[in-house]
């Protein structure tokens, strides 16, 4: 079991992905100097009114994009493995926990529904009109590279965390992308009503 500093947020970080973060707190700002120096990772743990959920990531910090003269950061981190939350422990200025790592099943996402997957992603690439680069199919943690790629809320990607079967996952993230492909037709429907008025032209 180990000890882990604490970075809790109210966003979900999955395996694989990257996202900014702005370091203004002092005793972040300490933690983050702290993973800089010796080349070590925090966990990111979602926490919202009801308190710190007990699963997170290891996140790395892969780039510091600026510094600012009174300590603040702007960085970049990526998602590294999961933990669990054992217990809360203190004696630092932030947050620690005792954690151990969160264990997949054995097993494997089958052929059928990567595809299937991957297919879905295509088309949510096409109708939003996005350019992010699909991920690679043989990625044995492409359920979390899909998931990373699209916006999606805190309640669902803690459900991708809490999975442990790769299978699971990837009929989770089909369905979460076949959610957000038809979200995004109706955004478009709107756009194109909305530039006619509301009318059927007739000319």
């Amino acid at each position: 079991m180990d000890e882990l500093g604490l970075f809790p947020l109210g966003l979900v970080l999955l395996p694989t992905e990257r996202i900014p973060l702005h370091i203004f707190e002092d005793r972040y700002k300490e933690l983050i100097s702290e993973c800089l120096a010796h080349d070590t990772e925090f966990g990111l743990v979602y926490t919202d009114t009801d308190g710190i959920r007990d699963v997170g990531t290891r996140a790395r910090v892969t780039e510091v994009l600026t510094r600012f003269e009174d300590g603040r950061m702007n960085i970049l981190v990526e998602g590294g493995e999961r933990f669990r939350l054992d217990e809360l422990t203190d004696g630092r200025t932030y947050e620690t926990g005792r954690v151990t790592p969160v264990e997949d099943e054995e097993d494997t996402a089958d052929a059928t529904a990567v595809e299937d997957a991957m297919r879905v992603f295509g088309m949510l690439r096409e109708v939003t009109g996005s350019d992010v680069e699909p991920p690679d199919p043989v990625s044995p943690q492409l359920s979390y590279e899909l998931a990373g790629k699209v916006e999606l809320a805190p309640g669902e990607k803690l459900a991708l965390l809490r999975e442990v079967s790769e299978r699971r996952r990837m009929e989770l993230v089909q369905q979460l992308l076949e959610h957000a492909v038809l979200a995004a037709q109706r955004v478009r429907r709107a756009a194109d009503r909305a530039t006619t008025n509301g009318r059927v032209d007739l000319g």
